[in-house]
């Protein structure tokens, strides 16, 4: 049963370290959320470390970039984690092959970005579909559209056995009032067409795996019953937790808010409803992250 609590100091003493998901906790993709900036800043006050866990499909500079743009303070957080530098690291190691056909948005094209950490990385060409070799995936071209749009073009690549590299395993994100689709829709639409995709994000192994060697190239030996997951995404930071068994704090607000009748503090018999349709568990609760 998942305990509600009112603010993160009510349990943040327990923890030296929280990976915390960005977008419907930190901003909402066009402006920060103060309480919970004012939160990271108080934490690391007190000593704690913040790594920002993101399935965002850019690397950790191009991140920071959109943080300061948008208003999220440099001392909210001591480091990054993307699930675009986890992907790109595969695409440079050859996981798809070097000739790749791109599904994202021009500003998605700082995936392509050298990666100077892989050893004789390939050399990767993006090309039309009809010459790829694999697919990468950042996200749809219009993130309103249905994915469907792309049964076609998946039917082709998944009869010429392309595997579908997927920079960003979220289904949906919130910017600001709108609903938007992301690359995690179409690599499951891909998937159930009996294609294989390929993921590197949360809830999967390897952007844990990253956060932990940021924590440790800061000097941080924490171990991970000392470190706290906190998101909005029940998919995806609440299972990627429990997949590494680490406590979660779920964000009730964010994308779960109709259903858990978020106000201030989520409905408990609701919330307990929607976590065990969803089959996850999240050791905290709270309405927002503050």
């Amino acid at each position: 049963m998942t305990q509600i609590i009112d603010a993160l100091t009510d349990v943040s003493a327990q923890y030296d370290a929280l990976f915390v998901d960005l977008w419907g906790c930190i901003h909402n993709g066009v402006t920060p959320f103060e309480t919970a900036v004012s939160a990271m800043q108080t934490y690391r006050q007190q000593g704690g470390t913040v790594i920002y866990v993101t399935n965002a499909p850019r690397h950790r500079a191009s991140v920071a970039k959109q943080l300061g743009k948008i208003g999220v303070a440099e001392d909210s957080y001591d480091d990054i984690a993307t699930s675009g530098d986890s992907a790109r690291a595969a695409m440079f190691r050859g996981a798809i092959g070097s000739k790749t056909y791109f599904i994202g948005q021009p500003h998605d094209q700082a995936f392509f970005d050298p990666l100077s950490i892989i050893e004789n990385p390939v050399e990767i060409q993006q090309v039309p579909l009809a010459q790829a070799e694999g697919i990468v995936c950042c996200g749809p071209v219009d993130p309103m559209a249905d994915p469907d749009v792309y049964r076609s073009d998946f039917l082709y690549a998944k009869q010429k056995g392309m595997k579908l590299l997927c920079a960003n395993p979220d289904i949906v994100v919130d910017r600001g009032e709108h609903r938007e689709w992301c690359a995690g829709a179409l690599a499951q639409l891909y998937t159930e067409m009996g294609g294989e995709s390929l993921y590197f994000g949360k809830p999967h192994p390897p952007i844990y795996d990253l956060a932990r060697r940021r924590l440790a190239a800061l000097g941080k030996n924490i171990p991970d019953s000392r470190i706290l997951c906190i998101g909005d995404g029940v998919l995806t930071d609440i299972r990627g937790a429990m997949g590494e068994d680490l406590d979660s704090l779920f964000i009730s607000g964010g994308l779960a808010a109709e259903e858990t009748k978020t106000d201030r503090h989520p409905d408990p018999d609701l919330l307990s409803a929607y976590l065990t349709k969803e089959m996850v568990e999240a050791r905290y609760t709270i309405g927002k992250l503050r």
